[in-house]
């Protein structure tokens, strides 16, 4: 298989993985629909962060300790688990405080002071929700390797075939990004913003549990 036909056909791949509705959307929509699009670069970024991780550590065999370690794997899933939800009950109680007129924000939801300090609280959740999730690592253990040529150099191939990954999820998350930012006057009014919250965190608590639970 060419150079040229290995990155079109991994792009074609994790294009469709990218594409196809979840955690990561979720987390977008709804920090870009609260009017907060800072955070939710942030939120974008921290994702893509996460992924990069994971092709770096496949392209060095470490995840393969993932899929050949079921300790160190529950280990990763059940910190990933306990983390979405916690962050799911969290929007399920701001939706019910936004009911009741209790719009102070609680520590996982306070807007930050500054630009700065909004990028890099989406950049923390978006990278915690994408390396807390072992999956994304045995993905790449079992994908990663049919894309590399045979004599290519394993780790800067392996690198440059996820930065195709990042580059497909940060187009796709301008769409998201522009999507909720063409809908915010409506997403932005109280009784919008707690259906969000409510299926926002039902989703979110709903990849935790089946996470939790594993395969």
């Amino acid at each position: 298989m060419g150079t040229v036909t290995t990155f079109w056909s991994f792009a074609v791949v994790v294009g469709l993985l990218t594409l196809t509705p979840g955690l990561d959307t979720a987390l977008i929509l709804r920090t870009a629909a609260l009017g907060r699009r800072r955070e939710a670069w942030g939120v974008v970024l921290g994702i893509q962060t996460g992924t990069l991780a994971w092709g770096t550590l496949s392209s060095l065999g470490v995840t393969a300790l993932l899929a050949a370690s079921r300790t160190a794997y529950d280990a990763v899933r059940l910190a990933g688990a306990a983390y979405l939800l916690w962050m799911g009950a969290l929007m399920l109680w701001n939706s019910l405080r936004r009911r009741h007129g209790a719009v102070e924000p609680d520590p996982a939801e306070e807007k930050p002071a500054g630009p700065a300090a909004g990028l890099l609280s989406g950049w923390r959740r978006g990278a915690l929700t994408n390396v807390l999730n072992p999956k994304m690592g045995v993905f790449y253990v079992a994908v990663l390797p049919q894309f590399i040529p045979a004599g290519a150099p394993h780790l800067a191939m392996g690198v440059a075939l996820t930065c195709v990954h990042v580059a497909e999820g940060l187009i796709w998350s301008s769409v998201l990004v522009a999507f909720a930012h063409v809908l915010r006057s409506w997403l932005r009014r109280p009784v919008a913003q707690r259906v969000l919250d409510r299926l926002t965190g039902t989703v979110v608590i709903g990849f935790g549990v089946k996470l939790a639970i594993g395969d």
